[in-house]
């Protein structure tokens, strides 16, 4: 059987308008999609700031010129990880235009980008209340509000951040300035091979509180500062990020202060996973005067490690085992899409600012995905 033609369409050419719209009314709230993952981000993040409304009340004085919202500021800092935007220049830019960001901070089409000095103004008075740290606090408490935290089971592991200063900077503390000028003033010739060089006799001219250090065996060193990830097993959301100076035992003995510290938060942890480098006697005694199972990978290359089968036999140390891993991701999502391979900053107090906006960013991720529908704000 021959089937009928089917009929032939006809398209009409489309033309440009080139007459632009005079008068315009948009509801920015109708143009952002109902299923949109920063729905609920916003409603997170929007109810985690209500909490520190008081903090903000004691940051400013009754009267004086009205300043750009410290919400603001913090969520603009959360776009910049979410989006991967490498410098709060380029966000202000972005700001001008992107309707998103634009919803996101409840500004409407016709109010005035804020400047780029905004944030470097503000960061001292967030400093100094710890606002980026009652941030990521609040965030926590909201997780910790839908059950999706376990208050027993941890994983910790640390990573390098590293500084914003080059090699270059690292000299000797003995060395007097020189009065020669470089060869080159942007990038100067400096000749290290052959030099012994440590944080002992060394420091960076550029960040004073850096250190030379690497993560491993026949890796590079560079200056850098730690950052430690205390992660949950039920759902792998971080419940703290610390960034210290980084030595050779800084992941191994920060760890008491950050199971007192989830002690301080409410939590009640029973047990501690954590890589090879957390498989010493001392730490694993440390562990236990808390009441803590040590649940480390046991390091047993050239050594005796400091777990038997008193601790491995279990089937929750082969649960930690799996689970443990997860933190891996963190650091990834971290470092990659949150634009914190490397610090931004100078100094450690700083650099443990943007260390918890970060991890605040990372969570509200994960809090997306887990929450069962998107939240309207």
């Amino acid at each position: 059987m021959v089937k009928p033609a089917q009929a032939e369409v006809k398209w009409m050419r489309g033309r440009v308008n080139p007459q632009v719209s005079m008068l315009a009314f948009i509801d920015i709230e109708s143009r952002i999609p109902l299923d949109h993952p920063l729905r609920t981000i916003k409603y997170i993040a929007d109810e985690s700031l209500a909490e520190l409304s008081p903090v903000f009340d004691a940051m400013y004085v009754d009267d004086g010129r009205p300043s750009i919202p410290p919400e603001r500021l913090l969520k603009a800092s959360l776009l910049m990880s979410l989006y991967s935007i490498r410098s709060e220049r380029a966000f202000c830019e972005q700001l001008e235009y992107h309707l998103l960001y634009r919803w996101f901070l409840g500004m409407d089409l016709v109010e005035p980008v804020f400047d780029r000095s905004t944030f470097s103004k503000n960061r001292e008075r967030l400093l100094q209340h710890q606002v980026a740290q009652q941030f990521f606090d609040a965030v926590v408490r909201q997780a910790d509000r839908r059950g999706l935290l376990s208050n027993e089971h941890f994983t910790v592991d640390g990573t390098l951040i590293e500084a914003a200063a080059s090699l270059k900077s690292f000299k000797p503390n003995s060395e007097p300035p020189s009065d020669e000028p470089p060869d080159d003033p942007g990038n100067p010739t400096v000749n290290f091979h052959g030099q012994r060089r440590s944080n002992t006799t060394h420091q960076s001219t550029t960040d004073p509180e850096a250190r030379l250090a690497k993560k491993g065996r026949h890796k590079e060193a560079h200056l850098a500062y730690a950052g430690h990830a205390p992660m949950e097993h039920r759902n792998g959301l971080l419940v703290d990020f610390q960034v210290n100076q980084a030595t050779g035992n800084a992941e191994r003995e920060i760890v008491p202060d950050l199971i007192d510290q989830a002690r301080e938060r409410g939590f009640r942890p029973r047990t501690l996973a954590g890589d090879k480098g957390y498989d010493t006697r001392q730490c694993v005694a440390d562990l236990r005067t808390r009441n803590v199972t040590p649940h480390v990978a046991q390091n047993t290359t050239g050594r005796r490690s400091a777990l038997d089968q008193r601790t491995t036999r279990h089937a929750g140390y082969a649960i930690s085992q799996r689970k443990r891993k997860r933190v891996e991701e963190i650091f990834g999502w971290i470092k990659t899409v949150g634009g914190f391979r490397r610090t931004r900053f100078i100094g450690l107090a700083l650099t443990r600012l943007a260390g918890y906006l970060v991890a605040t960013a990372y969570n509200l991720v994960r809090m997306a995905r887990l929450v069962a529908r998107p939240m309207a704000a």
